[in-house]
């Protein structure tokens, strides 16, 4: 697999870009942890004449590269997903690939799988396409960075000045989207994570709570969308497809969970075998 992912270079192939949707004049930008190692996901957001939101999301094409039953498959299949340790990573694919040609890094041509949603006021999908296409990602930004940015911080807003207008597109849909996905009942988990410090030896250090601020949750809601938009295509054209779904809750919890909060004077006004994630909300 090294021998395969080390013949296909540290630049996109002009030939491989053939046919593709070029979207490489989009204002494209990458938001992830200051520690990734990888960039998998590039956003962007356009507002129409309409007045409607033009959301891109674009994720490494992979699979261009890893052929079915390549070593880089057979390699793949045995890992069978990549693992993040504090420190470094053990990637299912050799860094090449992993660090390389599929990590959407800024200023230079990347294959991509593209979800282009036309999105209104009311945080609705009004129209959706599907590509392969090609980005060139303007820039790397941290969750830090953008969470300054569409906090006020002035010398931030000046250093990524021409990127300022669209963080606050971004802002400005992920309010509506998450308007939307509320009222629909959804419940959200925004629950703190655990961050590892490790010392000069690799020894545990001290455990913060990673800090979750706006940013993380526009990329989150985003990524949400792009995957319903997905999976409506999808079921919409009756393709075989893998999904994870939530089952019901258990009944008997349910009711001892109506009990404790019976407690604080609430209710969860539904029976156990009638109960929604609105009742819950």
């Amino acid at each position: 697999s090294l021998a395969e992912a080390s013949r296909m270079g540290e630049d996109v192939d002009p030939a491989d870009i053939a046919g593709r949707t070029d979207f490489r004049g989009d204002v494209a930008v990458t938001i992830d942890g200051e520690t990734a190692r990888d960039f998998d996901d590039a956003v962007s957001v356009e507002r129409l004449e309409s007045g409607h939101y033009l959301l891109k999301v674009h994720i490494a094409d992979v699979a261009h590269y890893v052929r079915e039953g390549s070593a880089l498959d057979r390699e793949a299949a045995d890992r069978g997903t990549s693992v993040y340790f504090p420190e470094r990573a053990v990637h299912m694919f050799p860094e090449a690939l992993a660090t390389g040609l599929c990590s959407l890094r800024p200023h230079v041509d990347r294959l991509v799988q593209s979800c282009v949603m036309e999105i209104d006021g009311r945080g609705r999908v009004v129209d959706a396409t599907l590509h392969d296409g090609v980005i060139v990602s303007r820039a790397r930004m941290t969750y830090t960075d953008v969470h300054a940015i569409l906090a006020g911080d002035a010398e931030r807003r000046q250093r990524y000045s021409e990127l300022v207008p669209h963080f606050e597109r971004m802002r400005e849909l992920f309010d509506i989207l998450n308007r939307r996905r509320h009222g629909r009942g959804s419940i959200d988990f925004d629950l703190p994570e655990a961050k590892i410090v490790l010392d000069e030896d690799g020894q545990v250090e001290n455990i913060l709570v990673a800090e979750r601020n706006v940013a993380h949750r526009l990329i989150e809601e985003f990524m949400l969308v792009a995957n319903e938009t997905v999976a409506a295509f999808l079921d919409a054209h009756d393709v075989p497809t893998l999904y994870r779904i939530h089952e019901a809750p258990d009944s008997l919890k349910v009711e001892q969970f109506e009990e404790f909060i019976a407690t604080l004077g609430y209710t969860l006004a539904a029976s156990a075998s009638a109960i929604k994630p609105r009742h819950f909300q």
